[in-house]
C-alpha cells in the first residue's frame, strides 16, 4: 500500500487534479467532480494573497485547484455534508496544505451566525443547479444534494456570498443557462453587480450548457460577454483552451466529461 492509499476509505478513489502533483479523493460512487468545477477555477482569477471562500465545496475541488493556480493567502470551503467534508480534509492533509485549505461542515444559510461579515475577497460556487420542477431526483441523496436544491437555493447561496464579501469583492459563480434570467436578478438585488459572463457550449453548433458569471460587491452596472468557450472539436476531442485549462500537455488522455 502506498503512502497515499493510507488516506482512502472503501469505496473511495483517487484521482489527479494534474496541476502541482495534487491529488483529489472521491467516492466512486458518490457525487464526483465535472468539468464545470474545473472551469469555475481557472474563470475566477483570484489575486495572489486574497482570502477565497468556496460555498458547497462537495469534494472541495474547487478550492484546490484555486490554490494551486492563484496562491491564495488562504482558502475554506464549506460543505453541508459531513462525510464530504471529512473526505476533503483529508485530501488536504494527502496534500500538505492542512494550513492552507480548510474545508468545513457547515451550512450555507448559516453564515451570518459563523463568519463576519466582509472577510473574504473572492466567494465561490458550483451550486445544486436543479429546482425541483427541473429534471429528476437522483435516488442516491448524496447525489441529489449536490445536483437539487435540496439543502440550499440559488437565493441563499447569493446571500451567504454578499455577507461574506467585502465591498469590491468578487462571487464567480457557474450554472445553467436556462436559469439566467432569475441569476441576474437574484444578484443584482443582493448588491452583486455581474460584470464578466460566458456562456459553455459543448460544440459551437449546439446551446450553451453551462454559463459563468463573475459579479462584485457595489460594482457599477456594466457587464462584458466573453467569447464562447467550446468543449470539443468536431472530431471529439478536446479544443485546445480546454486543454489548456486541464492542464494536459500534447498526447496527455483525455477524461470526457458528462456535465457537457
Amino acid at each position: 500500500m502506498s503512502a497515499a492509499e493510507h488516506f482512502l476509505r472503501e469505496g473511495e478513489s483517487l484521482d489527479d487534479l494534474q496541476i502541482k502533483g495534487y491529488k483529489l479523493i472521491q467516492k466512486e460512487n458518490g457525487f464526483r467532480y465535472g468539468i464545470d468545477a474545473v472551469l469555475l477555477s481557472d474563470y475566477v482569477r483570484a489575486k495572489t494573497d486574497s482570502r477565497i471562500m468556496d460555498l458547497c465545496s462537495g469534494t472541495g475541488v474547487v478550492a484546490f485547484l484555486m490554490e494551486a493556480k492563484y496562491q491564495p493567502a488562504y482558502v475554506e470551503g464549506l460543505e453541508y455534508q459531513e462525510d464530504y467534508a471529512k473526505m476533503a480534509g483529508r485530501t488536504a492533509r494527502l496534500n500538505q496544505l492542512e494550513d492552507r485549505v480548510l474545508i468545513r461542515q457547515g451550512d450555507v444559510k448559516e453564515v451570518r451566525d459563523r463568519y463576519e461579515s466582509g472577510t473574504f475577497d473572492y466567494v465561490t460556487c458550483n451550486p445544486p443547479y436543479m429546482i425541483g420542477s427541473h429534471g429528476q431526483a437522483s435516488g442516491n441523496l448524496e447525489k441529489a444534494i449536490a445536483r437539487h436544491e435540496i439543502a440550499c437555493t440559488l437565493s441563499d447561496v447569493v446571500k451567504a456570498a454578499r455577507w461574506l464579501l467585502r465591498f469590491g469583492g468578487h462571487f464567480v459563480m457557474v450554472h445553467r443557462p436556462f436559469r439566467l434570467a432569475e441569476i441576474m436578478y437574484t444578484l443584482k438585488n443582493n448588491q452583486l453587480e455581474p460584470k464578466r459572463m460566458r456562456l459553455v457550449h459543448s460544440r459551437p453548433d449546439r446551446e450553451p450548457t453551462m454559463v459563468l458569471i463573475d459579479s462584485v460587491m457595489g460594482g457599477n452596472s456594466r457587464i462584458t460577454v466573453d467569447p464562447p468557450l467550446i468543449v470539443y472539436q468536431q472530431d471529439g476531442s478536446y479544443t485546445e483552451e480546454i486543454r489548456r485549462i486541464y492542464g494536459l500537455a500534447p498526447g496527455d488522455p483525455e477524461e470526457k466529461s458528462k456535465d457537457c
